[in-house]
């Protein structure tokens, strides 16, 4: 049976995200790292799994902007991801997984089955 690309996961009240930050939230057995941007009403949402590192760690990384794209830096070796589409852009042959994210109400919901960069993403609200 294949995933239903409609599945919207309730995650957590908009109120538990942190502002300019990172959260995790175990979302079907996999770690997310869901970051909001208040100003723009964004939230990302990325697998949490640091390739360079191999440990579990994006969410507490920094965010920020690299020529107008949004993105993570990684805390371990600092390798800088970006929030839309999960590509390195220190090396584009490396990416996470990004979800589709939005906000409903005043609830954050996450769908790991659409992992496509056209999913809805930043400013979804």
């Amino acid at each position: 049976m294949s995933p239903n690309i409609n599945t919207w996961v309730d995650v957590c009240s908009v109120d538990d995200l942190i502002p300019h930050s990172g959260v995790c939230a175990l979302v079907e057995e996999i770690q997310v790292a869901i970051f909001y941007m208040p100003e723009d009403n964004a939230v990302f949402a990325i697998n949490n799994f640091d390739p360079f590192s191999l440990i579990n760690i994006l969410s507490r990384g920094l965010i920020g902007d690299i020529q107008g794209e949004p993105m993570v830096s990684s805390p371990i070796y600092k390798q800088h991801f970006s929030l839309k589409t999960g590509i390195c852009f220190e090396d584009e042959t490396v990416k996470v997984d990004s979800y589709g994210v939005r906000i409903e109400g005043s609830r954050v919901e996450v769908n790991i089955h659409d992992i496509t960069p056209e999913t809805i993403l930043g400013g979804a609200a």
